[in-house]
């Protein structure tokens, strides 16, 4: 079973990397440059934990420690990160410096969970009250920057400020289900421009032109683990777990034959639409862990192993006794207005890289091998 090589393909992506130039982080190596602080390096060292969290294997812990403590100073800056370039994407790889701080002891993790908190506090905000997805983006929500700030958000509210945003974070979910979900599939958009001016906006609904399975993964995963942060009796909160459960049940109704699912998940079988490994690996992962603590019913987690077991017989190969893992689409995004190719058409989907062994997908993937040793362990 494939599940048995997958071990070996983290140690070795980890064998492969330095604190520096870390393999899984392909944008970088592409421009030459060396690891920073970004929400790419933030999945991976998460999904790292996952695995020291179900296997007690030591080298996964020493190397997330030595990794983000690099980059991390005693009294809590962090090299690397800047905070006012106001880029949601940079609050990721915080999510972190909680559990290091729970697993190591080390105060300089809860110091900087302060450093990234003092991002979201100067966040600008749509006229509907959510923030903006990054400074270069104004007035635009996109359905990754839930994922990337909503969970730490939340932790930080629980462990540090008393709950006293709860409502806040409630409401940025609930103003994204309000102006970005498709009654007719269930399905969420890709991004939303609250003030119609952009180029990739239609001009009544602000709404980007389609469905895209990568940020309804993260949109998905942003659910989940907000869910299960959050308090349960907290006012809204059952508002939010129904949330979660229909857009799974949504997403279900795309799932393909193989268990994955499509870059365009609606539009199965169009020309150059392919079944894709990060958004499937984040479903698999979605569904396993959502089925186990209660969230979805326990019969949902057999199709986030069929999910699982389906990239791994398309996309987990070996060559020379390397393994590699492909079907990774690089990146996707909308505009900016110097970048107008990124216009949210469907065409523009298939025109991404499609690459092998990025975070992205890596991440993810490893999450879901994480839910896979729960259910056999």
């Amino acid at each position: 079973m494939a599940i048995e090589i997958v071990e070996k393909y983290g140690r070795g992506l980890i064998d492969r990397s330095t604190l520096d130039e870390p393999v899984w982080n392909i944008e970088k190596i592409r421009a030459g440059k060396k690891a920073t602080w970004d929400y790419i390096d933030g999945c991976m060292i998460m999904a790292f934990l996952e695995l020291y969290k179900v296997s007690g294997d030591e080298k996964y812990l020493k190397f997330s420690d030595e990794y983000i403590g690099y980059r991390v100073e005693e009294d809590g800056t962090i090299r690397g990160y800047d905070k006012d370039e106001l880029n949601l994407d940079n609050i990721n790889e915080g999510k972190n410096l909680f559990t290091l701080y729970d697993l190591t002891g080390k105060e300089k993790y809860a110091k900087a969970t302060k450093t990234i908190y003092s991002q979201i506090l100067e966040m600008p905000r749509t006229k509907e009250g959510n923030f903006w997805h990054k400074n270069i983006y104004p007035h635009q929500v996109w359905l990754d920057g839930l994922y990337m700030a909503q969970p730490f958000y939340m932790e930080y509210e629980k462990r540090f400020n008393d709950k006293k945003n709860y409502n806040d974070i409630y409401a940025q979910f609930f103003n994204v289900e309000k102006n970005m979900r498709d009654s007719e599939t269930g399905l969420y958009y890709h991004a939303y421009d609250s003030e119609r001016k952009m180029f990739w906006a239609d001009s009544e609904t602000g709404l980007s032109k389609n469905f895209w399975l990568r940020s309804l993964g993260w949109f998905s995963m942003a659910l989940l683990d907000t869910l299960i942060i959050a308090d349960a009796g907290t006012p809204d909160y059952e508002h939010l777990a129904k949330m979660y459960k229909d857009l799974i049940d949504a997403m279900l109704k795309y799932q393909s034959p193989e268990g994955m699912w499509y870059q365009v998940p609606n539009f199965p079988g169009r020309e150059k639409n392919y079944l894709e490994t990060s958004g499937s690996a984040i479903m698999a992962f979605c569904l396993m862990k959502g089925a186990r603590l209660g969230y979805l019913p326990k019969e949902y987690s057999a199709y986030g192993v069929k999910a699982f077991n389906g990239i791994c017989d398309k996309y987990l190969t070996t060559v020379d006794g390397e393994m590699s893992l492909g079907g990774i689409c690089l990146m996707a995004g909308l505009g900016p207005d110097d970048k107008k190719w990124r216009d949210g058409t469907y065409e523009y989907y298939m025109t991404e890289p499609i690459v092998k062994d990025d975070a992205k997908g890596t991440g993810p993937f490893l999450f879901a091998y994480a839910e896979m040793c729960r259910i056999e362990g």
